[in-house]
């Protein structure tokens, strides 16, 4: 499968692996792929090339050197990863929430006036903190589900949340959709653009035209806003929960 590429195909943390400048390339060797495609990964900042099975090293190489701007603002645009402490802001729904954190109350998180309320000893607090921001993504994703499924005329057969690097959202032919649980963090407008996205895909497995006109008439306006939100501001939002 993997062809001439083995030699380079491999980690792209090892010191002899192909590079872009002084930026190490992880190079995927896809026989089904029909161009080459860079990606940037922004949890791990890792630089992807994927490649059709024919293309030398040294064209591919050579055309993602062709981007090497590009690669480089990429990764400078993406924030790093932080820990999230007593005080800190989360962006629940968009707008900063500050933790207000006490020893003294219960373990369990709740929502306040523009804080989030957490007890609980101070060791494991950032780890509650993202069980319960998974939790109330997935709670709240599947309300939203539900209500545009019902829009739509549609229901889906599971709703799940998970952290996947390159889309915010999905939908099988099975009927399954999953969610980044990231979309919490994200405007409410720009979150439910997405679950409109991924319910329309429960009647149009395509982006055709009667797909978008599904997406519009369900999410009540246009969602080209909510899309330009997420490619310019998304990488933010993987800032947290990554140390």
């Amino acid at each position: 499968m993997w062809g001439i590429w083995n030699i380079i195909s491999s980690t792209a943390s090892s010191e002899d692996g192909p590079r872009v400048g002084d930026v190490p390339v992880t190079v995927r060797v896809n026989p089904r792929a029909r161009r080459m495609r860079l990606r940037v990964d922004p949890r791990t900042r890792t630089v992807l090339l994927t490649v059709p099975r024919r293309v030398s090293q040294r064209r591919a190489l050579a055309w993602a050197a062709d981007h090497r701007d590009w690669i480089e603002a990429t990764l400078a645009a993406i924030p790093a990863a932080s820990a999230i402490g007593p005080g800190d802001d989360v962006p629940l729904y968009g707008l900063p929430h500050r933790l207000d954190w006490d020893a003294a109350r219960p373990r369990r998180i709740a929502i306040g006036d523009s804080c989030l309320i957490a007890g609980g000893p101070a060791e494991g607090l950032e780890a509650r903190l993202m069980r319960w921001l998974k939790a109330h993504a997935l709670a709240v994703l599947s309300a939203e589900t539900g209500e545009f499924g019902a829009r739509a005329g549609v229901m889906a057969s599971k709703i799940a949340v998970g952290d996947p690097t390159t889309r915010w959202g999905s939908c099988s032919s099975s009927g399954t959709i999953r969610y980044s649980w990231r979309l919490i963090l994200a405007p409410e407008a720009v979150r439910r653009a997405t679950v409109a996205h991924e319910v329309a895909h429960l009647v149009h497995m395509n982006h055709g035209p009667d797909f978008h006109a599904l997406v519009e008439r369900i999410f009540g306006a246009d969602p080209t806003p909510a899309r330009q939100w997420l490619r310019r501001e998304g990488a933010r939002l993987h800032r947290f929960g990554r140390r």
